[in-house]
Parts: structure tokens; sequence; C-alpha cells
């Protein structure tokens, strides 16, 4: 095999010719894989990095810091990279020391061999140098703290649109649902009635608003620390850099890229990732509570609430025949569980930061993109396997809604709530309806109960106030 003599700080070392990484990174190599992922299988943060090492290159070169052949390479082998074509070329685990130092030498390394190669015809670092020339007026502590921050967007961009769809499948079912009235439940036990539909009028609300939630996030994804170098003080970048920066940095992704207000403040804290974490566990939270919600509707088929179906995906057990699983929601439970644990890990990275920078990095990234990963990636199947497919079992809601004991609560309205108390636990007693407890009573005449007992009036908060505030009236008139 072809190789190459490379040199660094501790020494120099053989090369395979074939890869376009060097030293630095395969030292880093012989010392970790503890996880067996590579940080590039979340590729956010290299495509970051690829475009702000072409805007270093362009502002140096505006700036006279770098000359113009060798910026212009660089700009090109980052856009090479950009392609994916060399994501073979970024091996690291995801769990590294150093703050991801490794990262950025890889980064500097493939790029400043793909340039070297487009100027002479071979890799090597005699015209562009992966520290000299492709780090130009960087430190890891500013280029990947910012590199995270700004690769947060697009993972924004990808599931702000899934909690669209989520909301809406939810509003179509609640639509769906609008007449289906069932008895509400709190702390598990009855409560007056409300429609299906309203229930999943609430799912559709929860998911708009993590989706506005969310899309509130992307504006900070642009203000980065890159000019602080390696403590905020800025040393090692040439006068004009910074803003010469952001300029190109602004123009390639269309976007109003521009400077953290105080560089040393964004070099000490890494808050931003966990007010991300934050946005994402709720709605992960939110979701899986539905979920469950969901979950616990459907169970039966006899025994259970039975009050909604849900499609059958696979048989749910090995000896039980016949029994059907809620594989969907306990899938969604689990992603937030995984997404809370992620949180608990981000919380603790970034509290763990020491004085001028947190080294935290690998733990921030691999932790946040997997939550943004599994959330992205579940809420399609929630919806298509699960959601979609929900069917209301019309009779046993409307049955459980007619007998349900809390529909007490509107003699306790009427009445008095002592009244509604004794009349409560008559119908327990006798195992009665409401409608008919009052009757035998003798505390309604069937025409009020009738009127003011109808589950379709309970639902309507306006129709129920006037009516109790007409029967009121009437009695006072009497």
């Amino acid at each position: 095999m072809k190789t190459r003599i490379e040199k660094d700080c501790l020494g120099e070392m053989e090369v395979p010719d074939n890869v376009y990484y060097g030293i630095q990174t395969m030292r880093v190599m012989g010392v970790s894989g503890l996880l067996g992922e590579k940080v590039i299988k979340y590729p956010y943060l290299h495509q970051c990095l690829f475009q702000m090492k072409k805007a270093s290159a362009l502002a140096n070169k505006d700036v006279g810091a770098l000359e113009a052949e060798k910026a212009d390479a660089i700009a090109w082998a980052c856009d090479q990279a950009l392609t994916g074509r060399y994501d073979d070329q970024f091996p690291l685990d995801m769990y590294q020391g150093g703050g991801y130092t490794c990262v950025n030498m890889n980064v500097n390394e493939v790029i400043g061999n793909l340039a070297n190669e487009y100027l002479t015809g071979h890799k090597g670092q005699d015209a562009i140098h992966p520290n000299t020339h492709v780090n130009m007026g960087q430190s890891t502590n500013d280029v990947v703290t910012s590199a995270e921050h700004l690769c947060i967007y697009p993972a924004l961009d990808k599931l702000a649109p899934e909690l669209d769809k989520l909301a809406e499948a939810f509003a179509q079912k609640a639509l769906e649902f609008a007449d289906v009235i069932k008895v509400g439940r709190t702390c598990l036990q009855d409560a007056v009635p409300l429609t299906l539909g309203q229930e999943f009028g609430g799912y559709a609300e929860f998911c708009r608003r993590q989706a506005a939630n969310i899309r509130s996030l992307r504006e900070e994804c642009f203000s980065l620390i890159v000019g602080g170098t390696a403590v905020g003080t800025g040393l090692g970048a040439a006068p004009g850099y910074q803003e010469a920066f952001y300029k190109h940095l602004s123009a390639q992704l269309g976007e109003d890229v521009k400077s953290a207000t105080d560089l040393f403040d964004g070099m000490q804290n890494d808050d931003f990732c966990v007010k991300v974490s934050a946005a994402v566990k709720q709605a992960a939270c939110g979701i899986s509570k539905i979920a469950k919600d969901i979950r616990l509707m459907s169970s039966g088929p006899r025994a259970g609430l039975g009050e909604i179906s849900i499609p059958s995906l696979s048989p749910g057990s090995s000896i039980m025949p016949g029994k059907i699983n809620p594989i969907l929601p306990e899938l969604v439970s689990q992603v937030a569980q995984q997404t809370c644990g992620n949180d608990v890990v981000i919380s603790m990275a970034f509290e763990q930061g020491e004085l001028e920078i947190s080294v935290w990095a690998p733990t921030l990234y691999k932790n946040l993109f997997e939550s943004f990963d599994l959330l992205t990636k579940v809420i399609p199947l929630f919806i298509d396997k699960c959601v979609s497919g929900i069917t209301a079992n019309r009779e046993k809601c409307a049955q459980e809604a007619r007998e349900t004991i809390a529909l007490a609560t509107v003699v306790a309205a009427t009445l008095g709530y002592p009244e509604g108390v004794r009349v409560a636990k008559y119908a327990q007693q006798h195992n009665l309806a409401v409608a008919d407890a009052v009757l035998k009573m003798g505390v309604m005449t069937k025409e009020e109960a009738d009127s003011l007992l109808d589950p379709a009036l309970l639902v309507n908060p306006e129709r129920m106030a006037e009516a109790i505030a007409q029967w009121k009236a009437e009695k006072r008139h009497a």
C-alpha cells in the first residue's frame, strides 16, 4: 500500500495515501471507538464545519491573510466535501476527549488534502497545511462550538413540519369525532362528559404550540462566536477577519449570521443547547402523554376502556391468541424516555463546563441529535400507523356518558352541592344512571332530567350555562 509521511507535534507517521484524513485523525482512531457510532452519523456538524471553513478561507483572502490561490482551493475542497462524496473520510467515534478538537482536525486534514491535491496533484501538506491554512484565524473552541449551534437549525427545520403534520392528523380526527360524546376522566375516575373531538382537538393544539416553540429557536442558531479563537480574545485572527467571515457565511446560507454579543460568555456557556434540548423534550413528553392516552382509551377490547380502536399491527403475545398490543403508542413513549435521559446528560454537560470552555461537545452533540433524530422519525410513523387509523367505538362512549355518576355535577350546579352528593350516592348504591336516580328520588321531573342531564348539553358549555340559568330563573318565579 502506498503511504505518505505526515508530521505533527508528537512526531511523524505513515498515512495510507488512499485516505484524505491525516496523522492527527489516525492518532485519535487508535484510542477511541467506544460507542461504535461515527460523529458523521448525524452529518449536520460536519456540513456546518465545511461551510465555516469555506467562509474562513474567503474571509482570510479578503483581509490579505491568505493567498487567493490557496483560499480558492480550500473553498473548492469545502464544496466537494459538502456533496457527501467524502463522508467515509470522517471515521471518528461519537465519544471523544478534547472537546471535539479531533473532529476539527479531521475536517482540516480532509479539506487540506483535497485542496493540496487540487493544487499539486497529490495529497500532503506542501501547498496547503491543515493548521496553517485551513484552520487560519480559528480555534476548535470557537469553531466547533459555533458549528454545534449552527447545525441545530436544519434539525429544527426537519422537526417542526412533522409536528405540523401530527397536529393536522389530530385536527382531522377532532372533526371526525366531533359528535362522539364520552365520559371525561380525571385521576382515572369518571368526570363530566366531553366529546372525543374536543379531546383530539386539544392534542392538535398542543402539537401546533410545540411546532411554534421549535421554530422560535431558529434565529438564535445564527449567533456564533467565530472570531473568539481560543478563549474569546480573538488571538490569531487577522484584523477584519471576523466581519468578513460573517459576510461570507451569511451569503452561503442565505441567513443573517452574526457574532454573539459577548464572545467570552459564548465560550463559557453552552446553555443554548440546554434550551433546545428542553424544547425537544417538552414536545416528546407531550406527544408521549397523548400516546399513553390513546393506549388507555383503546385498552381492552373487553376489559378495558375500549372507547377507541387503533390499527392492529402485530400479534401481541406468544401465548395468548388474539391479543394485540398498542406498539406504536408504546414506541412513542420509549422515544420520550430516551429524550428525557438525553436531556439530563445535556444539562450535566453544560453544568460541568469549566472556566473559558466546555469540553463536553461530544456529550452535547450526540445526545441532542439523537433526540432530534428519534422524535423526527417516530412522528410520521405514529401518524401513518396509528393516529390516521383510529376509530371511535361510538355506542360504548355514548352508554358510558349517559351512565356516569359525574352527571350529579349538574344536580350540584342547580340544587346545591349537598344535594348533588346525595344523588351521586343514591345512584351509586342502586346502580342507576343519575337521570334515573333524580326521578326515583323526586329531585327533578322527567322533563327537567331529560333537559339538564343530557350528555349532549354538557359538552357545550355555553348551552349548559344558559340551560341552568333558565332553570334557576323558572324556579325563582314558580
